[in-house]
């Protein structure tokens, strides 16, 4: 393993761990294959653009012929797959780009994993895919995803197990919970709370709030994979978890606090459709290979206000143009029938 293909490495998590093998291992080059929609953000890969180890290519793992090109001409010996449509309420809105980039898009790089000969194709996938649980879930659980993105996620999952049983190509998954840190895209929970506190907006609180999350830092996050693409078995699923969870609604009374911004911006808004209770990941498997989260839940969302706080260069720009239509869309009418909370 020493030339890596990040798929989707302009986005929150890619970015990250493009940032972080770079600076854990002096002698692997690491290229960015990234359709830059929405969330695709080369802002998020600046401080890198001029490492002789990195490089970008603008491309869509459902092209073939782009995939093809980038394993070519930076002869790749290892992908990881972080392309993906990822937001459930978008997924709830209009499913057809999960399905094509979830799947399709997973296919399409399994079956170049398989021409190539690859090292080592790895997943990047989501706790999401086990549903709303009542106890931590194992790896051995099934798959009853309850919303499209979940759907497409466990789709992508079932191909990885089916090309690696079929036709031999090394294959890893992970399955991470909530993830939080730098440049995550405003439109997910905890990224929104806090640029809406910062602007004195309401924060719009789904149902009453006792959703329960695990949550995880970006850079523990990554560290998995590291782990797992050094020390994982072949043909192997491991669950990333940050042992952290916590209801939406303590979330949100720790950004208020920690900004020291009023309750009075939370709005109880009308409920997601299909909205899961619980996510939660038993991490022994990880454990057993010598990881373990090394933010506590406070660390991980102290670290991530601050960096939103110091760093509206950043998510200004994008809270306009197309995020305004799409926060319009979701939450507009929720925020006009909204109810005040006390948190």
């Amino acid at each position: 393993m020493k030339n890596l293909l990040v798929t989707g490495g302009a986005g929150f998590i890619g970015s990250n761990f493009v940032r972080y093998m770079l600076e854990h291992h002096a002698n692997y080059t690491v290229t960015v294959l990234d359709k830059l929609t929405y969330a695709g953000n080369l802002d998020n890969l600046r401080d890198v653009e001029n490492d002789p180890r990195y490089a970008f290519v603008q491309g869509d793992i459902c092209d073939a012929d782009d995939v093809r090109d980038a394993l070519r001409a930076h002869h790749i010996d290892t992908i990881v797959n972080f392309a993906a449509e990822t937001h459930v309420d978008r997924s709830i809105l209009d499913a057809d780009a999960f399905l094509r980039t979830n799947v399709f898009g997973t296919f399409v790089l399994l079956e170049a994993a398989k021409e190539f000969g690859l090292e080592r194709y790895h997943q990047i996938s989501t706790d999401e895919v086990y549903g709303w649980v009542d106890k931590p879930a194992t790896e051995n659980d099934p798959l009853i995803p309850r919303s499209p993105y979940a759907a497409a996620k466990a789709s992508g999952d079932l191909m990885v197990n089916a090309y690696h049983v079929t036709h031999h190509v090394p294959t890893t998954i992970t399955r991470a919970s909530n993830t939080v840190g730098p440049y995550q895209y405003p439109e997910k929970v905890v990224p929104l709370f806090i640029t809406n506190a910062l602007e004195n907006e309401p924060l719009p609180l789904y149902g009453d709030g006792k959703q329960i999350r695990d949550w995880l830092y970006v850079t523990d996050h990554c560290e998995a994979v590291d782990v797992v693409l050094h020390q994982g078995k072949i043909g192997e699923v491991y669950n990333v978890g940050g042992e952290n969870e916590r209801h939406n609604v303590e979330v949100v009374k720790i950004i208020l606090d920690t900004l020291d911004k009023s309750p009075d911006l939370v709005r109880r808004v009308q409920d997601r459709s299909g909205h899961d209770r619980r996510y939660s990941l038993s991490i022994e498997k990880m454990r057993a290979l010598g990881w373990h989260p090394r933010h506590s839940f406070e660390q991980a969302l102290t670290e991530t206000i601050r960096w939103y706080e110091n760093n509206a260069w950043w998510w200004q720009k994008i809270k306009s143009g197309d995020y305004r239509e799409y926060y319009e869309k979701q939450y507009g009418e929720r925020l006009r029938t909204s109810q005040a909370v006390i948190v």
